[in-house]
């Protein structure tokens, strides 16, 4: 599929057909996850994927939305922190963050391309959730996400404009400028 045909249609799906999801389709979208970019080059997360449906239930409960109940599988996003801590002192924090966001995205984007569902959580106990899965105090679960075959017959959700989601040159500047008045910069700072 075109890779913008893939971003627009990707949507969060909260309600989910029962059908089981292929293994090769859930190994083909956590290898694509883990194609992203990450700091300095170092991969550093892992992928626990869950299919027990007493399992999937304890998650709903831990994150308190009992939707997650009907997903036939999750996949949880964890990061080793303390990898690039070593590498980057506490900066490693944020790159971590950001690493792992990128990682989720590619691993929709994927789901999507091959026509099944997600939806990305973010709220959730983290001591339950470690506490399920035995998960050491050095990863971070980054998010929980439930995926299957959608059966949400709603379209995609409305995304706010481009236009009201950039700025140029500073902050609230929402007009960008003319190439008139960039050459006249030019000429007065020249």
């Amino acid at each position: 599929m075109e890779f913008d045909s893939v971003v627009r249609r990707r949507k969060s799906v909260r309600k989910f057909q029962r059908n089981k999801i292929s293994f090769r389709f859930l190994m083909d979208a956590v290898d694509s996850a883990n194609q992203g970019p990450f700091s300095g080059n170092h991969n550093h997360l892992k992928y626990l994927i869950v299919e027990d449906k007493e399992k999937i239930k304890e998650i709903a409960e831990a994150c308190e939305q009992d939707w997650i109940e009907e997903a036939p599988a999750l996949v949880l996003v964890c990061s080793d922190d303390s990898h690039l801590e070593g590498l980057y002192g506490v900066r490693g924090r944020v790159y971590s963050r950001q690493s792992a966001g990128a990682a989720i995205y590619g691993l929709m984007l994927k789901l999507s391309d091959i026509g099944i569902g997600s939806c990305w959580v973010g709220a959730y106990s983290d001591e339950k959730i470690r506490r399920i899965f035995d998960i050491p105090k050095d990863f971070q679960v980054e998010a929980i996400v439930p995926i299957g075959f959608s059966d949400d017959g709603a379209g995609k959700e409305k995304k706010k404009s481009l236009e009201r989601s950039i700025y140029w040159e500073k902050w609230k500047n929402t007009r960008k400028p003319s190439r008139f008045e960039e050459r006249e910069k030019d000429l007065t700072e020249g």
